[in-house]
């Protein structure tokens, strides 16, 4: 009764998922090998597409009290989860832009002309760090087309 007392009052477990700066390289442990952006080879033409996305983990830093009183902003992280549908495909680029409290993000995949390539499911993870630091609030996020909601709080002293 002790140990469910004191993991209920006591610090918060979070998920490494949704851990502001935990990051996997490599292949993690849920079999998705985390991507980053890499420059294509000039020499190439591809067909570029938005790229599928599962699921979204919206990871807040932490406070710093120290530098303003009044207006408390924290850097943000996505930790963006989806699958490459074949063996070709890659992460491409990568836009956001901020109107208030809705963020537009826009990740790119692509794959090579005129070459064949074998139908094989991809999954990958990518981090973003947002361009701007969040104050507490309501936000919504539109990434790809999908529509996600989230919420940044002060934390509890």
């Amino acid at each position: 009764m002790l140990a469910l007392w004191s993991a209920c009052t006591g610090p918060r477990l979070l998920n490494p998922d949704d851990r502001f700066g935990h990051r996997y390289t490599g292949q993690a442990p849920d079999g998705r090998v985390t991507l980053s952006l890499a420059p294509p080879d000039s020499t190439r033409s591809y067909w570029r597409y938005p790229a599928p996305i599962d699921t979204v983990h919206v990871r807040s830093g932490p406070f710093r009290p120290d530098l303003s009183p009044t207006v408390q902003a924290v850097p943000v992280e996505l930790l963006i989860k989806g699958n490459l549908p074949d063996a070709c495909s890659e992460l491409d680029s990568v836009a956001q832009e901020r109107t208030g409290h809705l963020l537009h993000v826009q990740l790119w995949m692509r794959r090579p002309q005129r070459r064949r390539c074998r139908p094989v499911v991809r999954p990958f993870r990518f981090y973003l760090m947002l361009a701007d630091s969040l104050a507490p609030g309501s936000y919504t996020l539109k990434l790809n087309g999908r529509v996600f909601t989230f919420e940044i709080r002060v934390p509890e002293e």
